[in-house]
């Protein structure tokens, strides 16, 4: 027997009796009529009245309430109707498990709008999350991410770098370059590109493994901000997904970034690139073992590089002299370095792809990055021919040819274990020494400052920890050195007093009384100049192989008579602009303190910086 709702104690709760029946679709007034219909059996009733119940909906905001708590409702009516009889049929006990269910149901509903965790919700998703999870594939990047790079690749590219990318299946190219047009920027994404439609390995030659980094570090944030990748690994194995047919993992490339060291390059294979070449050491015997990994003719060579002096060995390559080496006269083939068509990209007998863009080339191309004239004011002629016409130096004038100042070119990565860039004391206690040249170049060069690591012993090397270049007043510039007092552990400052070199000697000598000031002669030049040939020849002074920079201008000092033409006195170009040498004198003022029997000169201080 069904017990009739008046007989539940619940039921003498008249205000909740009338909402339910009104979430279940009664009006207000068939509402009241049917409770007073029930309630007229007790002799102590009082009817109700329509205006209670019509007030009882408006202040309770009954029509406000979200759908599922009038369903909620409904529901626990039904369900608790069908749980008091006495006598249940078997409807009845699959009507009372339904109802069950869509109770727990919208029991998870009203937890998960509490809490938003979709397990409330489904709790499947709980038992999937909670078992072993299937690890995610590194540096996968599928097809549609593929698509998305190519696209960004395109996009960004400058049209000179366009006809690069048109040429990209030419078997050897050749490129000679203006300084900072994007190359080495252009190639890192040039080599992903390819890796990713062909499944090719990509080998990355640079001077100096630091160098070569440089590549890895363009690719990594080029996928990072298309696709949100973030590649791993010293040397990144990418992942190109399944094929879609099979099923399969598609070929996955590496690319490999290594030294330009012959020793080392070698073993892997793919196509390869030899980033400045013309500033390598031992051009043709890494160029004979590493250009061996392109050997297979599916895959490509790239060399590119600004230009250095004819004297050095990759000359031989790109000017076809190297290809004629063992050939009678009559088989021989000509290049014509000077030609127009080598501003479009042309094809030579040798079978190398040849492109020259100098830095007019490159504006002409769409590259607005430069003030062309500006350059052309700070740097004398040659030197602005040399770093943006793509003209070679002749250096044998030079006090320091490149043949001597590669033996100081050292892979710094695999080589110096003690030194960490990166680190708030990237030499620890290690003993330095600064040298600082002022700007006094009538075309406006910058001052120099590097940062000397000093021998241990008697005979032991010089190292190049790190190098500035400087612009602004002499206040800013004294802050620079004070900014190095604190990183390194420095005995000795050596400064040039000559012009604005005086003032930033000034403001040094309060901090660092033990700082050696020079102030410039014929004599003094000469004596710097024989100290640091010494050195050099010695093969006691080492630097990245990567900075350029201080090879070029240590190239760029030549002797020259002095006006009287009673003295040899050292200028850095034909126009008599010492200014471009500077990092090669800051870095002489640090090896003028050694006397020239090795032993290191002068007493040593150290500076606490708190």
């Amino acid at each position: 027997m069904l017990l009739h709702p008046i007989d539940r104690p619940e039921a003498r709760d008249l205000r909740r009796w009338a909402r339910s029946l009104y979430w279940r679709g009664w009006g207000v007034t068939q509402a009241v009529e049917e409770i007073n219909r029930v309630g007229e059996v007790f002799p102590d009733w009082r009817p109700l009245k329509r205006s209670t119940v019509e007030s009882w909906k408006q202040r309770d905001k009954w029509d406000e309430e979200a759908p599922i708590r009038a369903a909620e409702e409904c529901l626990i009516v039904r369900f608790q109707q069908l749980v008091a009889k006495e006598s249940k049929t078997g409807g009845d006990f699959k009507e009372i498990d339904l109802l069950g269910r869509q109770i727990e149901r919208m029991e998870r509903c009203r937890k998960y709008r509490q809490t938003g965790n979709e397990a409330d919700l489904n709790p499947n998703v709980e038992r999937r999350n909670a078992g072993p999870k299937k690890p995610k594939r590194p540096n996968l990047i599928d097809a549609e991410m593929a698509a998305q790079l190519i696209e960004a690749f395109e996009d960004e590219c400058f049209e000179y770098q366009l006809t690069w990318w048109e040429a990209r299946n030419q078997r050897t190219r050749f490129i000679l370059k203006s300084r900072q047009i994007g190359a080495t920027w252009y190639f890192a994404r040039e080599a992903l590109i390819d890796a990713l439609q062909t499944g090719r390995n990509q080998i990355f030659l640079s001077a100096s493994r630091r160098q070569a980094d440089i590549f890895r570090r363009y690719i990594v944030e080029f996928v990072f901000r298309v696709t949100g990748v973030m590649l791993k690994g010293e040397h990144l194995l990418i992942d190109r997904g399944d094929d879609p047919e099979t099923g399969q993992p598609l070929e996955r490339p590496t690319l490999f970034f290594l030294g330009a060291n012959y020793r080392t390059a070698q073993g892997e294979h793919g196509n390869f690139y030899y980033d400045e070449c013309f500033w390598a050491q031992d051009f043709e015997t890494t160029d004979d073992v590493a250009s061996g990994m392109a050997s297979q003719k599916r895959y490509r060579e790239t060399y590119f590089s600004t230009p250095s002096t004819i004297a050095h060995e990759a000359y031989k390559k790109w000017s076809g002299e190297k290809a004629n080496e063992g050939k009678p006269k009559a088989d021989w083939t000509k290049i014509d370095l000077y030609a127009e068509g080598l501003r479009a990209g042309t094809l030579g007998a040798d079978g190398i792809w040849r492109h020259k863009v100098t830095i007019e080339d490159a504006a002409a191309g769409g590259c607005d990055l430069f003030d062309i004239d500006e350059l052309r004011r700070r740097k004398s002629p040659d030197v602005f021919d040399n770093l943006f016409m793509c003209e070679f130096v002749d250096d044998t004038q030079s006090a320091f040819p490149l043949a001597l100042m590669n033996r100081c070119r050292v892979d710094t990565f695999e080589s110096w274990r003690d030194f960490d860039a990166f680190a708030l004391r990237p030499f620890g206690n290690g003993e330095v020494a600064i040298g600082y040249d002022p700007q006094e170049s009538a075309q406006g060069d910058d001052a120099a400052l590097v940062v000397v690591a000093l021998p241990t012993a008697k005979g032991g090397r010089y190292r190049v920890l790190e190098k500035l270049r400087l612009k602004g007043g002499y206040e800013v510039q004294a802050e620079a050195i004070f900014r190095m007092m604190a990183r390194y552990n420095v005995v000795d400052i050596a400064i040039d007093k000559t012009g604005a070199g005086s003032a930033v000697y000034q403001l040094v000598v309060p901090r660092f009384p033990m700082v050696r000031g020079f102030e410039y002669s014929a004599p003094l030049k000469s004596l710097m100049v024989l100290k640091a040939k010494h050195i050099i020849t010695a093969g006691r002074l080492q630097y990245d192989a990567g900075d350029k920079d201080i090879s070029a201008s240590f190239m760029s000092i030549r002797p020259e008579l002095t006006k009287s033409g009673r003295q040899l006195t050292y200028v850095a170009s034909r126009s008599g602009d010492t200014g471009h040498a500077d990092v090669a004198w800051a870095i002489m003022h640090v090896l003028y303190n050694e006397s020239f029997d090795g032993e290191l000169g002068g007493q040593k201080s150290t500076v606490e910086i708190y």
